[in-house]
């Protein structure tokens, strides 16, 4: 009584509105109590007892169903037929309800059939107990219906694949022939209640979704002919449907299939009439609609070869996609693709499906109109519309498959031309073809001469509403493949673009730059004359574009610049850098300090400049000769300006991003000054806080790490130490978890010391640093920090100069170990406890075998510490991830294996620790109020 008191109030915490700590704790306690061995009895005693309240006896009905997935191994074997009857009685209490408690217990029943050989027929049994009283028939179709899930989707029940191959025969496929017929006699039992009604087809489609009611069982069953006509019942025609689909759905094996498909079908197209009936219930025309869609996709082999017979289907579907109600509509949409893909296969198109696709391909576009007030939509209906538009593009897609693009385009421009020769046309006549145009851009043969010429001289003359320009915009952007073997059309789509950027609506402004981007990057070898255009068009307009807009801009000039020979292009680039840097250069010369606006124009100009570098990327290891000092100009801005400005973060972040592109482009060319850019990085760092200069310091020192010159080594030692007594001075102020992006930079950006200069990072006192910074990042839930941790002190664990394999070693090895060891010594409890807390908790999968490693290397060289370091590091590990008999098997495993010196076993405590917590975390998963 004391453990069902106890439940009980922690069940009532959830009844009140806690604190979040108590309500943490109630939890907490509740998934301890779950797992108990008591936990058996206290929820028997509370799911019987009629004083017990409601929250208590689903807790209990919720236990049992996770106890006899997780937990059976607690009892005997000979008590497990005792649990059976236990849960039986329970099913026979709550067999009217309430349906939360009654799923569970047939969950619980379900799971334990699978386990429980020595139940010899659980279906037979359940249908003796609860089968033949009315009352209790409920609860035997609500148990059918969850067994064939239970026992195909439930995972997590301990079974061999033998036994569960078996047992799932002697459950499932034995049975279903039974099942079948009892199905058919409850469905026309005198006095059958619709929710009776409802209950067997939810059976029925669980049965056929499982595979072990096969469709052709069902051929003389009155089971088949009463789904259909169940469909004129409101109460039962959501079952009807989704057991009609299932239904279908397995008849997929036409040649396996065909008497029963004939029975099917008929049937299915008898239902056509239906769509005009209720047209006014968007409801049971979903339903339809999922029928039909489920027999157009299960028998389209049949629709193509015999047409005469199952047209009607694709005509009924084609009704479905006609439906004004944009929800139902999608339904349809797979059936269409699926067809598309199959008539491509044949070697020609019967007129019959030809109609269909033009049928289809106007309604769609119909679909693709904005309503006539725009505002009526809220912004999620709008987002959502707009979303739902692309989809329906796709199936113009599949239009253009079977039609022929230029089919499908023509109607599309016949739609706007006759649109616009008629007065007050609406611009969403115009722009509905036109988003039809840009969907099926993609579909585009370069070589069209018929219809694209068509669409490239018409876009022009469109109205000037916004949403036309915009959507004509992007199908420039769209065909501009197109318009690269036809640069004839390039001067008007230019001026077009040009305009678009003059437009005071601001998506139009976007669809103007991503139209540049595009036509730039496909047709850049014919735009190399228009470059001065694009230069005078920047000095005039620059200042008026939105910032995303003018990096379209600059992104698109860079692509051209691409296109250039070596010379010109580093010329051109070089025009386009300098007018940049000149006004870095200006701001940091100003004796005033800058303004907000002047740094934040300047934060832009330095992302212009990192897109056009990242676009032309490199000209190789011989730079052209504009290129050839301006690495060094470059610097002699920059630096001043960091030093003037690095403290604002936005100027931060993009000075650093712009000198990486610049570390690309220039390569070895920049080693002259890269003594003197580490040193700003670790300055501006040491001042700051700010992660990038760690992060820039890092790709410096991964290009650059293996040179010999004094003078870089010294700037390698300098930007260490310094970031390393910055990130002490941090760690004292704020906890890790507060500055995720500085622990992940300072850990990458040692990870390239100890790879590329070992010489620097072993001998210095950041060494100590750089193992906590490490071990600090353990304790993050941040996947790639928590991987660079373990990856760094596995690559300083796992170091060569600890066991050399050569003799005599490498004459600095002595220096890296003695460094190395005393380290380890001091931090190795914390790192041991940190390392098991993450392997339970929050570590990313993939780090696991790193894991092992550091373990195995402990093992080897440190094991009497580690025999020390172990227990107390696994006593520390929270139940709630690994149960007290797991801890314990874990420290036995590891003790053994490290007293036998048998290091390779290391792998197998260290994975089984790492199951059993995943076991156990999945689990808890599921809360104990959970259903």
């Amino acid at each position: 009584m004391a453990n069902v008191q106890a439940v009980l109030s922690a069940l009532e915490v959830f009844s009140r509105v806690p604190e979040k700590a108590a309500l943490e704790q109630a939890n907490t306690w509740l998934q301890d109590f779950q797992h108990s061995s008591e936990a058996w009895s206290t929820c028997n005693v509370l799911l019987l007892s009629p004083e017990a309240p409601l929250a208590a006896k689903l807790f209990a009905a919720q236990t049992f169903r996770a106890k006899v997935t997780y937990d059976l191994s607690q009892m005997q074997r000979e008590d497990l037929l005792h649990l059976r009857d236990t849960l039986l009685t329970a099913l026979e209490t709550y067999h009217t309800g309430p349906r939360t408690i009654l799923v569970q217990l047939c969950l619980a029943i379900s799971a334990l059939a699978l386990q429980l050989p020595a139940w010899q027929d659980p279906v037979q049994s359940m249908i003796e107990s609860f089968g033949r009283n009315p009352a209790t028939v409920p609860a035997l179709l609500q148990f059918l219906t969850v067994l064939p899930e239970e026992v195909t989707t439930n995972t997590k029940i301990p079974i061999t694949d033998e036994d569960y191959k078996e047992r799932a025969a002697q459950l499932l496929t034995m049975n279903a022939p039974k099942v079948t017929d009892l199905l058919a006699m409850y469905l026309q039992a005198p006095g059958v209640t619709f929710a009776v009604q409802m209950q067997v087809f939810n059976a029925l489609s669980s049965w056929l979704a499982a595979g072990e009611i096969v469709a052709m069982s069902l051929l003389n069953s009155p089971l088949l002919p009463y789904t259909f006509q169940a469909l004129a019942s409101d109460d039962l025609f959501d079952s009807a449907v989704t057991a009609i689909c299932d239904l279908i759905h397995e008849t997929q094996e036409v040649d396996d299939n065909m008497p029963v498909i004939e029975v099917i079908v008929p049937q299915v197209i008898a239902l056509k009439p239906k769509l005009v009936e209720c047209k006014e219930d968007p409801e049971k025309i979903r339903g339809f609609a999922r029928i039909f869609a489920e027999a157009g996709e299960a028998y389209r082999g049949l629709l193509l070869h015999h047409p005469d017979t199952f047209f009607p289907i694709v005509e009924a579907i084609g009704e479905c996609s006609a439906y004004p109600d944009l929800d139902i509509v999608p339904i349809t949409f797979n059936f269409w693709m699926r067809l598309a893909q199959s008539i491509g296969k044949k070697s020609s198109v019967p007129p019959l499906f030809l109609d269909a696709y033009k049928a289809l391909m106007s309604v769609i576009i119909r679909h693709l109109h904005f309503p006539a007030d725009i505002t009526s939509l809220t912004g999620q209906e709008a987002e959502n519309f707009r979303s739902f538009r692309h989809v329906m593009g796709d199936t113009l897609k599949d239009c253009c498959g079977v039609l022929g693009t230029e089919q499908c385009l023509s109607a599309a421009y016949e739609l706007i031309t006759s649109g616009l020769a008629r007065p007050n046309i609406s611009w969403q006549e115009i722009e509905a073809p036109l988003f039809a145009m840009r969907s099926m851009g993609a579909e585009v043969d370069s070589n069209d001469d018929k219809a694209v010429p068509k669409i490239m001289d018409l876009i022009p003359s469109l109205p000037l509403h916004p949403r036309v320009r915009y959507a004509a915009l992007l199908i420039i952007s769209r065909y501009t493949e197109w318009i690269n073997k036809h640069p004839d059309y390039i001067p008007y789509q230019l001026q077009y673009i040009s305009t678009g950027f003059e437009d005071t609506d601001q998506e139009v402004n976007a669809a103007a730059g991503q139209a540049l981007k595009y036509l730039c990057q496909d047709c850049r070898r014919h735009l190399v004359e228009f470059l001065p255009q694009l230069h005078s068009f920047l000095a005039t307009m620059g200042t008026k574009l939105a910032q995303d807009d003018k990096v379209q801009v600059y992104e698109a000039i860079a692509y051209v610049i691409s296109a250039m020979p070596m010379e010109q292009a580093a010329q051109s680039l070089r025009t386009f850098s300098l007018d940049i840097l000149g006004r870095v250069h200006t701001l940091a010369s100003k004796t005033a300090p800058a303004t907000k606006e002047e740094l934040v124009s300047i934060a832009h100009d330095l992302e212009n400049l990192e897109v056009m570098l990242g676009v032309v990327q490199s000209f190789g290891e011989q730079l052209p000769t504009a290129c050839q000092n301006t690495h060094q100009e470059a610097w002699a801005v920059f630096e001043p300006f960091l030093e003037k400005y690095g403290g604002d973060y936005p100027i931060c972040e993009r000075t650093t991003r712009v000198l990486r592109a610049g570390l690309t482009f220039f390569g070895a060319s920049v080693l002259p000054i890269t003594p003197s850019v580490l040193s700003r990085m670790g300055a501006c760092f040491e001042t700051t806080g700010f992660s990038s200069y760690l992060w820039l310091a890092g790709k410096l020192v991964g290009r650059f790490g293996e040179e010999g010159d004094p003078a870089i080594r010294a700037a390698f030692k300098d930007v260490y130490e310094r970031a390393s007594n910055k990130m002490v001075a941090l760690l004292h102020e704020k906890t890790p978890q507060m500055i995720p992006d500085v622990m992940e930079d300072y850990l990458h950006m040692t990870l390239q010391m100890v790879e590329f200069a070992p010489d620097v990072f072993f001998p210095s006192p950041a060494f100590a640093v750089a193992f906590r910074v490490a071990m600090a990042g353990l304790t993050l839930v941040y996947t790639d920090i928590a991987y660079a941790g373990i990856d760094l002190i596995r690559t300083v664990l796992a170091h060569e100069c600890l066991a050399p394999a050569t003799q005599p070693p490498p004459p600095k090895f002595p220096i890296y170990a003695q460094a190395i060891r005393p380290v380890v010594e001091q931090e190795g409890s914390t790192v041991t406890g940190y390392l098991l807390s993450g392997l339970v908790g929050d570590f990313p999968e993939e780090s696991i075998h790193m894991v092992i490693t550091i373990f195995r290397v402990l093992a080897r060289l440190w094991p009497q510490q580690l025999l020390v370091w172990l227990p107390l590091a696994t006593q520390l590990l929270p139940s709630t991830a690994a149960p007290d008999a797991v801890k314990a098997a874990f420290l036995a495993d590891m003790t053994s294996t490290i007293q036998a010196g048998d290091t390779d076993k290391v792998k197998y405590g260290i994975t089984s620790l790492h199951r059993a917590s995943r076991k156990a975390r999945d689990r808890r998963r599921m809360g104990p109020m959970d259903g």
